[in-house]
């Protein structure tokens, strides 16, 4: 079975419907995420950013913007709340 890997997903949403729930509600099915900033979130997953992407493509007016990149090792942050830090401790 395929390892779990670290993604960074992010999004603009500049349709007229502009759905974020739907949105948020299909990252929220990937088991383990969390949400450091209002457009951007991390996930765990055993897809391909590829796979992802199609996953939530699905969402997504023909004019909004997203993009996946897996996450290595390396990150800083500042003004992160303790359970998102935590959870990138733990996870990236």
């Amino acid at each position: 079975m395929e390892q779990m890997k670290s993604y960074i997903i992010s999004y603009d949403l500049v349709g007229p419907a502009r759905d974020y729930e739907s949105l948020i509600d299909k990252i929220k099915s990937y088991s383990t995420w969390a949400t450091p900033l209002e457009s951007v979130w991390l996930i765990r997953s055993r897809k391909t950013a590829g796979e992802i992407r199609t996953d939530l493509k699905a969402t997504l007016d023909s004019d909004d913007k997203l993009i996946v990149i897996q996450h290595k090792d390396d990150w800083a942050s500042k003004g992160i709340s303790k359970t998102v830090s935590n959870w990138m401790h733990d996870n990236f």
